[in-house]
């Protein structure tokens, strides 16, 4: 049985998309770059469409699954089984206005005024949640423009670093939600299908706890040994082996973060620790 996963056909999320997919062993082998399908890993087959209509491909059953930003399956309002956090594409869907406006926090706005986005559906319960009577103005794009035309007072937009809101004399007043790549499915899935996705979750997440980690070996000095578990404390702490014809070191080896690996190889060193090989991980499963 071949599963259909929708991924997203272009921009940076399809890319980051296909890097994790290609890592965990799931090579996306498609016959030209304008492939509406490919292959991955021979039990998977992948279909290219917008990221906005997965939501929609996976809910009617098109699609066993598939990998969209969070904001989009909430906009989308479809009924789908969330099964993990990919931990990348992450932004903000917020709140803004101009500088000028006088508005700070999202109870400063009054009834009657009118709210621009490209994500109506879930403006519309945020101002209702609220008690707050607005008029959501759609838009398809660059709603960050829609102040400075006069279509809207506001807008409700995504954003990460708040950049171009800035750029465009735009401030924040509150967070409509957070969001990042999630993989969803389709909730009338086989048994089957459900257990083929069981093995992806774990193929993917194997992937990503290995992001940002490092494998680290060791010869230390029997004598310093309760030092070093301090400075190499692993995921349950260290693994410590004996040395064939060692002396008086034991081997340690150790999953440690990669942001402080200059720190810990150092802290090694000091303490007299020998033969130290640091390599990368490519699938981590605790």
């Amino acid at each position: 049985m071949l599963l259909k996963i929708a991924l997203p056909n272009k921009g940076r999320l399809s890319e980051e998309v296909r890097e994790l997919f290609n890592d965990a062993g799931l090579e996306v082998r498609a016959r030209g770059e304008r492939a509406l399908t490919a292959s991955l890993g021979g039990e998977f087959e992948a279909i290219f469409v917008r990221a906005q209509d997965i939501p929609e491909f996976v809910a009617d059953g098109a699609a066993h699954a598939g990998v969209t930003g969070w904001d989009l399956v909430n906009e989308a309002g479809r009924e789908l089984d969330h099964l993990m956090d990919l931990e990348f594409g992450r932004c903000r869907l917020v709140v803004a206005t101009r500088e000028e406006s006088g508005i700070n926090t999202p109870d400063d706005v009054r009834n009657g005024s009118r709210v621009a986005s490209c994500f109506p559906r879930l403006t519309q319960a945020f101002f209702d949640k609220r008690g707050q009577k607005v008029t959501v103005v759609p838009v398809s794009g660059a709603a960050e423009i829609a102040p400075h035309l006069g279509i809207a007072d506001i807008v409700v937009d995504l954003t990460s670093t708040g950049s171009t809101l800035k750029m465009n004399g735009l401030r924040e007043v509150a967070t409509v939600l957070e969001s990042s790549a999630r993989l969803v499915a389709c909730k009338g899935n086989t048994p089957e299908a459900q257990r083929k996705l069981e093995e992806l979750t774990l193929a993917l997440g194997s992937v990503l706890a290995a992001r940002g980690k490092r494998y680290l070996m060791a010869n230390v000095p029997k004598k310093v040994l309760g030092q070093v578990r301090e400075v190499l404390p692993g995921l349950n702490g260290p693994t410590v082996v004996d040395v064939l014809d060692g002396g008086n070191f034991v081997a340690v080896h150790a999953v440690v973060p990669s942001k402080t690996i200059y720190r810990t190889v150092n802290a090694l060193k000091a303490l007299g620790c020998e033969g130290i090989l640091v390599t990368r991980i490519e699938r981590l499963m605790a």
